[in-house]
């Protein structure tokens, strides 16, 4: 079930703009990339493969969430994190596999 004390944007209320802006970040692109496997991931620093502090990861956490691409599932103390992929598709079709593409990765990689 997902928190509403982690605010999102309703799926008519996301713009292109806020998901554009939220992944100028290599990093963010990054963790974009791992969720688009469809499923929850743990919010933990090696989930993602980043070398960031945990104070960092979870800027990155919000900002990918207030831009609507993800969702939060809280269980017990542990939040788990997912890619709202079927309003995103339905939204702006084709959009987060494009960003996902090998192209995308490779362009992500090279500004590293």
């Amino acid at each position: 079930m997902t928190d509403k004390s982690f605010p999102q944007p309703n799926a008519d209320a996301i713009r292109l703009t806020d998901i554009l802006r939220a992944l100028s970040d290599p990093g963010r692109v990054k963790m974009l990339q791992v969720l688009a496997d469809d499923s929850y991931h743990a919010c933990t620093v090696d989930e993602f493969g980043l070398d960031i502090t945990k104070s960092t990861l979870s800027h990155h956490f919000k900002t990918l969430r207030e831009a609507g691409l993800t969702t939060v599932l809280i269980e017990g103390r542990h939040h788990r994190i997912a890619l709202r992929r079927q309003e995103l598709d339905e939204r702006f079709p084709g959009l987060i596999d494009s960003l996902t593409s090998a192209a995308a990765v490779a362009d992500v990689d090279s500004a590293r």
